[in-house]
Order: C-alpha cells, then sequence, then structure tokens
C-alpha cells in the first residue's frame, strides 16, 4: 500500500514520462500535488525509492524512472500486446494458536520506508511467537518489505517482532513515524538535537529530522524468518 500522496506522485511521474520522456521538474510534481515546498516532494521521493516503486538515475537532468506501478494500476494498465508483470504477495500464513512456550501476535501489515500509518493500525492476522523473544509489555509483529535493513540481517519478508513504546536509546532499531505521514524501520540516532533514521544497506542515505517530526512506536526485539 501507499500513502494518498505517495500513490499521487508516482502516477503523476508515470504520466508524464509516458507523454514527454522525461520526468517532471521538482517544482511541476509540487505544483501538482499541491504542496507548499519541495521538502515535501523529496521525502515521497525517498519514501518511494526505498519501496522500489521508482530509481534515480545517475548523471541525468530530471533522472527517475519508474520501475513497477501499484499492483491495482498497474492490473488497470495491463494489455494483452504488453503485459505488465506484477509483484505477488506472498500466501497468508495459516491460523495459528500460542502453545505453553509461545504467544500468538498480531501482525498489523508491512513496513518499510513509506508504509501509510493505517498498515501499522489494524490486525491483518496472527502468528505465534518464541516467548524467549518477548518480555513485560505489549508486542506485534511486521512483516519487512524492502532491502533497506539488510546489512542488519533484517531481509524483505521476514517478521519483525515490535515492543510496543515510545523510548528508544541511539543505536535501536525502531519503528518510527515520520511526519506523522510514513512509518519505517530503522535505525535510531540521536545527534545534537537532531534524530537521524539511518539504513542498513549503503545504497540509502540516512534521513535527519527535528525531535518533533518523529514518535518512536516500538522497539525491535525479535525476528521471524520463514522457509518456503
Amino acid at each position: 500500500m501507499l500513502t494518498r500522496k505517495q500513490h499521487e506522485l508516482l502516477m503523476f511521474i508515470h504520466e508524464r514520462i509516458k507523454e514527454t520522456g522525461v520526468s517532471p521538474s521538482f517544482d511541476e510534481m509540487k505544483d501538482a500535488l499541491d504542496l507548499a515546498s519541495k521538502s515535501g516532494i523529496h521525502r515521497l521521493i525517498t519514501a518511494l525509492e526505498e519501496r522500489g516503486f521508482i530509481r534515480r538515475l545517475a548523471h541525468r537532468a530530471r533522472a527517475l524512472e519508474v520501475v513497477k506501478l501499484p499492483e491495482t494500476a498497474a492490473a488497470r494498465m495491463r494489455t494483452p500486446f504488453k503485459p505488465q508483470v506484477v509483484q505477488g504477495s506472498k500466501p497468508s500464513l495459516p491460523p495459528v494458536t500460542a502453545s505453553n512456550d509461545a504467544q500468538a501476535l498480531p501482525v498489523l501489515g508491512r513496513i518499510a520506508a513509506g508504509t501509510p500509518i493505517e498498515a501499522i493500525q489494524q490486525e491483518r492476522e496472527r502468528i505465534s511467537v518464541p516467548a524467549e523473544l518477548l518480555g513485560p509489555g505489549e508486542h506485534f509483529v511486521l512483516e519487512v518489505q524492502g532491502d533497506s535493513m539488510i546489512e542488519a540481517g533484517i531481509l524483505d519478508g521476514d517478521y519483525v517482532v515490535i515492543k510496543r513504546g515510545e523510548a528508544a536509546n541511539s543505536g535501536d532499531i525502531v519503528v518510527a513515524l515520520v511526519m506523522g505521514e510514513e512509518a519505517t524501520l530503522k535505525r535510531l540516532r540521536k545527534k545534537a538535537g537532531s534524530i537521524a533514521l539511518e539504513a542498513a544497506n549503503p545504497k540509502y542515505q540516512t534521513r535527519v529530522f527535528g525531535p518533533d517530526q518523529i514518535e518512536v512506536q516500538g522497539k525491535l526485539v525479535g525476528l521471524i524468518r520463514r522457509y518456503h
């Protein structure tokens, strides 16, 4: 899922490239989405890039390329002559019940840069989590989408166990709500009155925010990987 603004920007870029062969300027994107400044466009583009929908091309002006479209949009645009290849979703986990040494935790959606807020507010299913991964407090599970944390051993398709809470130390991997618009899984760094969200993949840049722009939703306490 994408937020409404992310979806609008992605489709605007796609249509402009299809019409003119080049991506729109930041000013054109700002005007099209009726945003007050280009900083909002930068955040949306970074989120789309980390989720794999667009790619920045080096050494070219207006260097954006649409890599894929949301599944619903791709399905509408598919024709018999140029079939679109869309990424299929993984099968749902089977229903589980907690055993004596496990607890059934809610899976609240997928997490990556740009994941909409709603994805961590509504229970999708439940998964049995070993009790040794848990301590006191409330916990939930999110499915990881993307490769921004691969060097921390967190892969696309993994399930992360999150302890809900607002407190985190510098260096913790957290679920952070950015500007009230997107939720992301990143390593948190506190630096001289600012907060940095650090990816564990060198192709993604560290993003720095003011303390009032970030809300910690929870802290990583465990990881589950399923093999098919």
